[in-house]
């Protein structure tokens, strides 16, 4: 019943309620103030909304009245999706989105300096150029090759934890492969170009292909159970699914020894892959820590 009443509410209202839960489930508390300011509605729309998310989830909300603010009731069970990542990254930066106003977040929260931030210039024509369907022509930047102009089609973007890539056909090496977006300059889209068949998404045999990666404590680790704890592991195993293009990425992110003989410094690389046939064919595995691929 609940989700067919979300379902019969506006774009507009199932955001703001959302947000409601959002605050009743991690800070304690929501009032009419709360969502006059973040959304720029009027007190009684506010009013509606808090009548809705009762009328939705009556379990879930109590009003305190010394402090005239909504709370979280002791049966509290929420009724909206809400990711670990968007928690965190609403915790930590604020829940706006649209305009970036700079916003602080809800509690004081340090984040990894990102020192890899790529032109918006050129973000946007790739970013335009994936919606689009369009053929690019950039000049790149690269470490083996130097600075060349290309043709490519751009179809995702990849964060690599350290850097942002876009994943692309290239016309010059005729192949799928990540550009580093910061590397791309003088981006501009070739209308009159059309994409054949073999350069579209799904081609992109990597990109489609799913692996299946078991992750285990480190053998050296001194309390490997410590381990399974900080990753979430059940019976000593953390299992991923991750698209063949990016399994480098992760695997380098997350320290992982992905060496045969388990020989990397396990204070550093806590974790290591249970097995290592399931990295058979996959390119981005040559940033992967400790793997060689088998002759």
């Amino acid at each position: 019943m609940t989700r067919n009443m979300i379902g019969e509410m506006s774009q507009k209202q199932r955001d703001r309620l959302a947000y409601v839960e959002f605050r009743l489930w991690f800070l304690g508390d929501a009032s009419r103030r709360d969502l006059m300011d973040r959304f720029g509605i009027a007190p009684a729309v506010a009013t509606r909304d808090f009548t809705a998310y009762r009328e939705l989830a009556p379990q879930n909300i109590d009003f305190d009245g010394s402090r005239k603010v909504y709370i979280p009731s002791e049966r509290f069970a929420p009724v909206f999706d809400h990711s670990p990542e968007r928690v965190l990254s609403a915790m930590s930066r604020g829940f706006g989105d649209g305009e970036d106003r700079h916003e602080e977040g809800y509690i004081p929260c340090e984040l990894p300096i990102r020192l890899n931030r790529p032109s918006l210039k050129e973000l946007a024509v790739v970013t335009r150029a994936i919606h689009q369907r369009q053929v690019l022509r950039v000049t790149y930047h690269s470490l083996k090759r130097g600075v060349g102009v290309r043709e490519v089609i751009p179809h995702a973007l990849v964060d690599s934890g350290l850097r942002w890539h876009t994943r692309v056909f290239d016309r010059k090496s005729s192949e799928f492969r990540d550009l580093v977006i910061s590397r791309i300059e003088a981006a501009n889209p070739l209308l009159s170009e059309e994409i054949l068949p073999h350069e579209l998404p799904q081609a992109d045999e990597e990109w489609n292909r799913q692996l299946n990666l078991i992750l285990i404590a480190h053998p050296g680790v001194d309390r490997p159970e410590i381990v399974q704890r900080d990753f979430g592991m059940r019976s000593g195993e953390l299992h991923l699914t991750v698209r063949a293009a990016v399994a480098g990425y992760v695997l380098q992110r997350w320290n992982v020894d992905c060496s045969a003989d388990r020989r990397l410094d396990p204070t550093i690389h806590r974790l290591c892959l249970k097995d290592l046939d399931s990295l058979q064919e996959v390119r981005s595995l040559a940033i992967a820590p400790g793997y060689e691929a088998v002759a």
